[in-house]
């Protein structure tokens, strides 16, 4: 009998190791428990994925697209890039730009809060691995580099990464703290970042 050509099993096994991660951690993951999950044979899983930390960096690039699409599309953040250095500038309009950069960044940390508390905490074990697992650190690089660039079309570079730092402090702390996201807070530390950035 022909073998089916299956040109999204790849999608559907990275699919299936978020579901088993999302279930069980990363302990729980295995190409057995990948193979049960996305239906596919065993042999599948490693065809397609030689080792479990090739699977894993397939899961974490798939999150890691997740809010930086969200930086990437927002509208506010791209019509920034035309006036670029418009935040740096001294005065009214200076303060203006900081202020609609913080309120943008907090508008998108909202929103992403907003959506299921499962799905931020999956992306953050799969961020937070990269700490015992050295073949995901240029991985959970990746979603920082992306986005200071984005946010350095608004602001300088070093202020950039500076506001990525705080919202990721602001999620984990959200995330381990078991509290909800405080976006007057949130928005204030962003816009002292952007006034202080140039």
């Amino acid at each position: 009998m022909a073998r089916r050509y299956d040109p999204h099993r790849r999608t559907r096994i990275i699919d299936a190791a978020l579901s088993v991660i999302a279930a069980d951690g990363i302990a729980g993951l295995s190409h057995r428990t990948v193979a049960a999950e996305a239906d596919v044979p065993l042999g599948s899983t490693t065809y397609h994925f030689g080792s479990l930390d090739e699977l894993l960096v397939a899961a974490l690039r798939r999150c890691n697209e997740n809010f930086v699409r969200a930086l990437r599309e927002s509208e506010a953040l791209a019509a920034g890039g035309e006036a670029e250095g418009a935040v740096r500038a001294a005065g009214p309009a200076g303060a203006a730009g900081s202020a609609g950069l913080a309120d943008e960044l907090t508008r998108l940390l909202g929103q992403w809060f907003a959506g299921e508390r499962g799905a931020i905490e999956l992306e953050y074990e799969l961020y937070l691995a990269a700490l015992r697992r050295p073949a995901l650190r240029p991985v959970a690089a990746e979603w920082t580099e992306e986005a200071v660039e984005l946010l350095s079309r608004r602001t300088d570079p070093g202020t950039a990464r500076a506001l990525v730092a705080l919202m990721d402090g602001v999620c984990l702390q959200v995330l381990l703290a078991g509290g909800t996201f405080d976006a007057a807070y949130t928005r204030e530390m962003l816009a002292r970042i952007v006034a202080g950035g140039g």
